[in-house]
């Protein structure tokens, strides 16, 4: 097994990158992850890898092959924004990586996220474009070419709406600013982290990057991305999408997020549209049968009802954030119509057809 020791000399000129990286079992695909960071050129990087209580050796192995990573042993599964937080918590570079441990990156391409962050001081976070590993010429499912999402709160991105991945012919090359940046890699700012706060823990997994990306914007800080830098993605390795799991977070985080960042007279609005879809949500499950998206939802909405100290706590804390100002930017960031209806309705299944 090759011993891998990153370069101890850090660049004078670069500013240290952090890599975050959360890891819950699976060996074989940290070690590509890792192997292909330490192939990157750019020289001023720093790795954390945060256990979150393996039980197939994983600590011992990035121990042994890995010297130069600081390890974090977490001895619980903290989910992703737990193990990111606790990465961060021990990393000293000017900017965060939060990466997936289920990626492989194009050379070059964090030398591209920094030079975009870089260009602007009102940048607060980059996306690289991200690929399926499994069809390398798709975009993936977990951000595409960037997270976009609408204004009931939908989530999609750049290449992918739902479930469906477009072939990327370099049709949405040009750098733009997104509505947020995937959790499988995204470049961030340090002093946003230290203004706005770390992944809301309560989130567990799934949806946590959109709050985060939801509040650098209350904050006045803007996301894009970066198309030439590129990475390839497993996605659902750890969390395969067909677990009931899986379909919970989804369906509860982005009722927490939604409460949480938008103000009382935007949620007034919104929030019965977002209610009536999770009612035909429920309905379509019903038809096809997808009994654990139906139990999901169910949860999801009961979760909600029992813990209203909890979100108003959460609504108030954003409020003290927010800078009144940017509000309309940030809405203005939102897709004005329903992705859903536009989807399912219409058929408009690509970005580039969304009128």
């Amino acid at each position: 097994m090759t011993n891998h020791t990153k370069k101890s000399s850090i660049s004078p000129v670069q500013p240290v990158v952090s890599v975050i990286i959360p890891h819950f079992n699976g060996i074989e695909i940290l070690d590509a992850c890792l192997t292909s960071l330490y192939t990157d050129p750019y020289p001023a990087l720093e790795i954390v890898v945060v256990d979150n209580g393996s039980s197939d050796g994983s600590p011992d192995f990035v121990a042994k092959k890995y010297p130069s990573v600081q390890l974090v042993r977490n001895r619980e599964n903290r989910g992703f924004a737990g193990g990111c937080n606790d990465g961060m918590a021990q990393a000293t570079g000017e900017y965060y990586l939060i990466l997936n441990n289920d990626t492989t990156h194009k050379p070059g391409w964090i030398d591209t996220l920094v030079n975009i962050i870089q260009s602007s001081s009102d940048i607060g976070a980059v996306q690289p474009k991200l690929l399926s590993a499994q069809q390398p010429d798709h975009f993936d499912y977990s951000g595409g070419g960037g997270g976009l999402i609408d204004f009931i709160g939908y989530p999609f991105a750049i290449g992918r709406i739902f479930s469906n991945m477009e072939v990327d012919q370099g049709q949405y090359d040009e750098v733009r600013e997104i509505f947020w940046a995937s959790g499988t890699a995204f470049l961030v700012r340090r002093e946003v982290i230290d203004q706005v706060g770390g992944f809301d823990e309560d989130f567990f997994a799934h949806m946590e990057e959109i709050d985060l990306c939801w509040r650098m914007q209350n904050a006045g800080w803007i996301i894009k991305n970066a198309p030439q830098a590129v990475v390839w993605h497993h996605s659902g390795w750890t969390l395969p999408p067909d677990r009931y799991r899986k379909k919970y977070l989804n369906h509860r985080n982005n009722l927490i997020m939604l409460i949480k960042n938008y103000p009382w007279r935007y949620l007034a609005l919104v929030f019965p549209l977002r209610i009536a879809l999770e009612g035909v949500a429920f309905v379509f499950s019903a038809l096809i049968r997808d009994w654990k998206r139906m139990i999901a939802i169910i949860h999801a909405a009961l979760w909600v009802l029992v813990h209203p100290h909890t979100l108003i706590k959460k609504h108030m804390a954003m409020k003290n954030l927010r800078d009144v100002s940017a509000l309309h930017k940030v809405t203005g960031r939102m897709y004005p119509g329903s992705v859903f209806f536009q989807y399912f309705l219409k058929g408009q299944k690509r970005v580039s057809d969304l009128s």
